[in-house]
């Protein structure tokens, strides 16, 4: 056993491994709504051993896995005294090694630590880093899905730091992102950097995975993170990591703070897209995109429909006819004539910009209700081809 290996024993039995905890952000509202634990080494002498001092040695070798455990039952207890005292908490993230994979029942040792200290699961979240996945995708992707199963939160750590792809996100179920601060370190000035970034976020907000924006120092970085669509930030432009009574104090301040911003001069383009979308829905439950040149469609939404068994791709004429099949017997034939492919070709070169019309239709629970199908022509500057788009709306 190492020198480093034994002193490192010794410091967790003298209580000499400290517990420091990062603060999150909202990036809009700005305020405190997680933290990331890292581990602090004290010296005799009262001063603080940095983590690069001594992590990579234990990267190396299977003790780690020691630390790592011994910081996330410290953060078990943190968090359990504070439910006992019913005061505020947020989630907190725990660092784990991929030295982890080789150990046996990962996921249930976590959850019976938590179980122990009587704390929900959904106060610890699981950070594992991009490089352990790419060095063990399999045994990885294995671990994600446990974690998952006990009710963690998992968060992607450093991604960007190396050979990062967004073809990664594809191939493991992550809830958080955590974005390397390398990818913001020249302020994102420049526009490769700026176009870099949005295609991050805008790949990660399309599989609903939150982002964290790491090592956030400066005004500029904070403003493009923001208006970028980046949930969370994590940086010293708010705090550096906080011994735990300094944390427990900013969490306290932070939760009386009032956001004054007004929304609209910081909200992203991403954000607004989202919020055009969701009152679209609103009124239009069930939207269709068809290309009548090519017969094909493809749905985008169908939540809180009357029915909710329509086919979310395929061929367009097919879907006209099961559609005026779940309609009142005497609006079929209005359905199918005003739908038909070529009814509606001929309308759009004839100059109509849409096509509406009232029908029955048949609900999931055999009930007939007036639905509003509204087709819109338009067109794509690339092809030549007659494209709409169905807005179907419930009227009663």
């Amino acid at each position: 056993m190492s020198e480093l290996i034994e002193d490192l024993k010794l410091a967790m039995d003298r209580g000499d491994i400290l517990v420091y905890y990062q603060p999150q952000y909202h990036a809009i509202t700005k305020r405190l709504c997680g933290a990331e634990a890292l581990a602090r080494w004290r010296m005799e002498d009262g001063s603080i051993r940095e983590p690069k001092e001594f992590i990579p040695e234990l990267e190396d070798t299977f003790h780690i896995c020691t630390l790592d455990w011994f910081i996330f039952e410290a953060v078990c207890k943190f968090i359990a005294r504070r439910l006992r005292e019913q005061l505020p908490m947020v989630p907190i993230a725990v660092n784990m090694s991929r030295q982890h994979i080789r150990e046996m029942h990962v996921a249930g040792r976590m959850a019976e630590i938590c179980d122990h200290y009587g704390i929900d699961h959904s106060y610890i979240e699981i950070e594992l880093t991009e490089s352990s996945y790419v060095e063990s995708p399999d045994e990885m992707s294995l671990l994600v899905e446990a974690i998952h199963s006990k009710g963690f939160q998992v968060s992607i750590d450093d991604f960007g730091h190396g050979l990062s792809s967004l073809g990664f996100l594809g191939h493991i179920e992550a809830d958080r992102l955590k974005l390397d601060q390398s990818l913001i370190q020249e302020n994102c000035e420049t526009e490769r950097e700026r176009v870099v970034l949005e295609s991050i976020l805008d790949c990660a907000h399309r599989l609903n995975v939150v982002t964290i924006a790491e090592g956030v120092e400066t005004k500029e970085q904070l403003n493009f993170m923001r208006t970028a669509g980046c949930n969370l930030i994590q940086g010293f432009f708010f705090d550096p990591p906080l011994r735990e009574l300094d944390f427990e104090n900013r969490l306290e301040t932070s939760l009386q703070q009032i956001f004054t911003e007004d929304i609209l001069s910081i909200q992203s383009t991403a954000v607004a897209k989202q919020l055009l979308l969701d009152a679209v829905f609103t009124g239009y439950p069930l939207i269709i995109y068809a290309n009548l040149t090519r017969n094909s469609f493809y749905m985008m939404n169908y939540e809180n429909f009357t029915s909710q068994h329509c086919p979310s791709t395929g061929v367009f004429s097919e879907l006209i006819e099961q559609g005026a099949a779940t309609m009142h017997p005497e609006d079929r034939d209005l359905f199918k004539s005003t739908f038909r492919r070529e009814s509606q070709i001929a309308r759009y070169r004839a100059g109509a910009k849409s096509i509406s019309v009232i029908t029955r239709q048949c609900g999931d629970d055999g009930i007939y209700r007036r639905v509003n199908t509204t087709n819109y022509f338009v067109q794509n500057p690339h092809v030549d081809d007659v494209l709409v788009i169905t807005l179907c709306q419930n009227l009663d």
